[in-house]
């Protein structure tokens, strides 16, 4: 299992990480209406936002046993990331390998924590809530070309553009996984960027502008 965080610009973060728990919550929500001489009725209103929460930590140095990688950042430059999550107004998309969870997520609560034994790591607990699209309605009267107001429009997690800047730690597989959910097709993206990878596609610098297929 992996989890990574992706910004708008596809940007991502990969927890070096992972939690020993998971938890999803969901509800339902209800407007209860009390009736004379009849009492309390609930009338279901839908599912709830969902949120999504977990805790883990920030090694400052590399052990093969827990950690998911080998080029860590530093605690303290995985802190300042998360924290442009936490700031940021747009949604960004939480994937979560093997479990089935790739939503679109504000990341709501982050905390922070630092421990006398382990006084260079920085352990963590956070919170998203997942994004609903507002989907408005046309009125009537808006389908008979009358004019009734602006309604909403659906933010787009992608921008304009299918291309993928090469960062440390990549390969044409990850890139494969993360851009177009299938590691096994790192060979249409090598296709495609012959030229500019060269002749190994196992050798990606960082840096490098990648075509993705579409």
């Amino acid at each position: 299992m992996d989890i990574y965080l992706i910004d708008g610009t596809r940007n991502f973060f990969h927890f070096p990480v992972n939690p020993e728990e998971i938890t999803i919550s969901r509800s339902k929500g209800y407007e209860t209406v009390n009736m004379l001489e009849h009492g309390e009725f609930d009338f279901t209103q839908g599912d709830k936002i969902k949120e999504i929460s977990f805790s883990s930590f920030f090694p400052k140095d590399y052990d093969p046993s827990y950690c998911r990688y080998s080029n860590l950042p530093t605690p303290q430059a995985a802190t300042n990331q998360l924290n442009q999550f936490l700031v940021s107004k747009k949604p960004a998309q939480l994937v979560i390998t093997g479990t089935g969870v790739n939503v679109p997520v504000y990341l709501i609560t982050y905390n922070t924590t630092f421990r006398g034994g382990e006084p260079d790591d920085i352990s963590f607990e956070l919170t998203f809530r997942t994004w609903r699209d507002a989907k408005v309605q046309p009125s009537k009267a808006a389908s008979q070309g009358k004019t009734t107001g602006k309604s909403g429009s659906r933010t787009d997690l992608k921008q304009t553009g299918k291309t993928y800047i090469v960062k440390a730690g990549d390969s044409l597989s990850k890139i494969a996984k993360l851009e177009l959910g299938d590691s096994s097709k790192w060979n249409a993206i090598y296709k495609l960027n012959t030229k500019v990878i060269g002749g190994n596609p196992n050798v990606i610098k960082p840096g490098q502008k990648l075509v993705m297929p579409s």
